[in-house]
Protein backbone atom coordinates (compact mmCIF):
# COMPACT_ATOMS: atom_id res chain seq x y z
CA UNK A 1 0.00 0.00 0.00
CA UNK A 2 1.45 3.27 -0.87
CA UNK A 3 0.71 6.24 1.14
CA UNK A 4 0.27 9.59 -0.91
CA UNK A 5 0.34 11.97 1.45
CA UNK A 6 2.95 12.87 3.94
CA UNK A 7 1.95 12.06 7.24
CA UNK A 8 2.20 14.87 10.15
CA UNK A 9 3.21 14.68 13.21
CA UNK A 10 0.72 15.96 15.72
CA UNK A 11 2.74 17.37 18.81
CA UNK A 12 3.80 20.35 20.44
CA UNK A 13 7.29 22.10 19.75
CA UNK A 14 9.67 22.95 22.69
CA UNK A 15 9.17 26.64 22.23
CA UNK A 16 5.54 25.97 22.59
CA UNK A 17 5.99 24.26 26.13
CA UNK A 18 8.32 27.10 27.00
CA UNK A 19 6.01 29.68 26.66
CA UNK A 20 3.08 27.37 28.23
CA UNK A 21 5.55 27.21 31.22
CA UNK A 22 6.30 30.44 31.42
CA UNK A 23 2.52 31.67 31.32
CA UNK A 24 2.05 29.06 34.44
CA UNK A 25 4.98 30.76 35.99
CA UNK A 26 4.33 33.97 35.50
CA UNK A 27 0.11 33.39 37.29
CA UNK A 28 1.65 31.41 39.99
CA UNK A 29 4.09 34.28 41.25
CA UNK A 30 1.21 36.91 40.44
CA UNK A 31 -1.26 34.63 42.74
CA UNK A 32 1.51 34.22 45.36
CA UNK A 33 2.26 38.08 45.84
CA UNK A 34 -1.41 38.77 46.42
CA UNK A 35 -2.14 36.09 48.43
CA UNK A 36 0.41 37.32 50.82
CA UNK A 37 -1.36 40.44 51.05
CA UNK A 38 -4.45 38.54 52.19
CA UNK A 39 -2.70 36.57 54.97
CA UNK A 40 -1.40 39.60 56.39
CA UNK A 41 -5.28 41.37 56.75
CA UNK A 42 -6.59 38.35 57.99
CA UNK A 43 -4.02 38.09 60.85
CA UNK A 44 -4.89 42.08 61.99
CA UNK A 45 -8.45 40.83 61.85
CA UNK A 46 -7.87 38.12 64.32
CA UNK A 47 -6.30 40.35 66.79
CA UNK A 48 -9.18 42.89 66.68
CA UNK A 49 -11.44 39.54 67.49
CA UNK A 50 -8.98 38.91 70.16
CA UNK A 51 -8.87 42.17 71.09
CA UNK A 52 -12.71 42.28 71.73
CA UNK A 53 -12.72 38.71 73.11
CA UNK A 54 -9.91 39.86 75.67
CA UNK A 55 -11.61 42.98 76.66
CA UNK A 56 -15.39 41.15 77.04
CA UNK A 57 -13.22 38.62 79.45
CA UNK A 58 -11.91 41.69 81.35
CA UNK A 59 -15.19 43.58 82.01
CA UNK A 60 -16.50 40.56 83.13
CA UNK A 61 -14.06 40.20 85.75
CA UNK A 62 -14.90 43.51 86.73
CA UNK A 63 -18.00 42.56 86.88
CA UNK A 64 -17.02 40.55 89.27
CA UNK A 65 -13.77 42.04 91.45
CA UNK A 66 -14.85 45.14 91.11
CA UNK A 67 -11.58 46.43 89.48
CA UNK A 68 -9.23 44.95 86.52
CA UNK A 69 -6.63 43.45 86.99
CA UNK A 70 -3.35 45.19 87.60
CA UNK A 71 -0.47 45.63 84.96
CA UNK A 72 1.65 43.17 86.72
CA UNK A 73 -1.58 40.52 87.40
CA UNK A 74 -2.07 40.99 83.83
CA UNK A 75 -4.43 39.25 81.47
CA UNK A 76 -3.29 35.69 83.40
CA UNK A 77 -6.06 36.74 86.08
CA UNK A 78 -8.93 35.92 84.01
CA UNK A 79 -7.33 32.42 83.95
CA UNK A 80 -5.58 31.75 87.27
CA UNK A 81 -6.70 33.41 90.31
CA UNK A 82 -4.27 36.26 90.94
CA UNK A 83 -1.80 35.70 94.50
CA UNK A 84 -1.17 39.67 94.31
CA UNK A 85 -2.55 42.52 95.48
CA UNK A 86 -5.91 43.95 95.08
CA UNK A 87 -7.37 40.53 95.25
CA UNK A 88 -11.25 40.21 93.63
CA UNK A 89 -13.27 39.33 96.38
CA UNK A 90 -15.21 37.02 94.22
CA UNK A 91 -13.21 34.95 91.17
CA UNK A 92 -14.25 32.78 88.52
CA UNK A 93 -12.05 32.13 85.65
CA UNK A 94 -13.34 34.48 82.34
CA UNK A 95 -11.38 32.04 80.24
CA UNK A 96 -9.94 28.34 79.77
CA UNK A 97 -6.67 29.46 78.82
CA UNK A 98 -4.56 32.76 77.82
CA UNK A 99 -4.63 32.84 74.44
CA UNK A 100 -1.53 34.49 72.03
CA UNK A 101 -1.93 36.86 68.68
CA UNK A 102 -1.06 35.51 65.12
CA UNK A 103 2.98 35.65 65.71
CA UNK A 104 2.52 33.48 68.63
CA UNK A 105 3.37 36.30 71.45
CA UNK A 106 1.48 37.54 74.41
CA UNK A 107 -0.64 40.15 74.39
CA UNK A 108 0.57 43.31 76.19
CA UNK A 109 -2.01 44.78 78.84
CA UNK A 110 -1.06 47.77 81.04
CA UNK A 111 -4.18 49.56 83.15
CA UNK A 112 -4.39 52.35 83.50
CA UNK A 113 -3.56 52.47 79.90
CA UNK A 114 -1.37 54.87 78.49
CA UNK A 115 -3.59 55.30 75.19
CA UNK A 116 -6.77 54.31 77.48
CA UNK A 117 -5.65 55.97 81.06
CA UNK A 118 -9.19 55.92 82.37
CA UNK A 119 -9.00 51.66 81.12
CA UNK A 120 -6.59 49.62 80.10
CA UNK A 121 -4.87 49.13 77.05
CA UNK A 122 -4.80 45.36 75.33
CA UNK A 123 -2.60 45.30 72.44
CA UNK A 124 -0.21 43.35 70.28
CA UNK A 125 2.98 44.27 69.17
CA UNK A 126 2.35 43.33 65.55
CA UNK A 127 4.57 41.81 63.18
CA UNK A 128 7.81 43.02 64.53
CA UNK A 129 6.93 41.66 67.65
CA UNK A 130 8.26 45.02 69.18
CA UNK A 131 6.63 48.36 70.77
CA UNK A 132 5.92 50.80 67.35
CA UNK A 133 3.81 52.27 65.15
CA UNK A 134 2.18 48.95 64.04
CA UNK A 135 0.64 48.17 67.23
CA UNK A 136 -2.98 46.78 67.17
CA UNK A 137 -4.80 47.82 70.20
CA UNK A 138 -8.13 48.29 71.51
CA UNK A 139 -7.48 51.87 70.90
CA UNK A 140 -7.87 51.05 67.28
CA UNK A 141 -11.56 51.17 66.95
Amino acid sequence: MKISKRQTNRAFTLIEMVLVLAIVALLVGAGIVNLTGVLDRGKEKRVKMDISTLTSALRAYEMDAGFVPTTGQGIDALVHEPSTQPKPKRWKASMKKVIQDPWARDYQYRAPGTKNPESFDIFSFGPDGIESADDIGNWDD
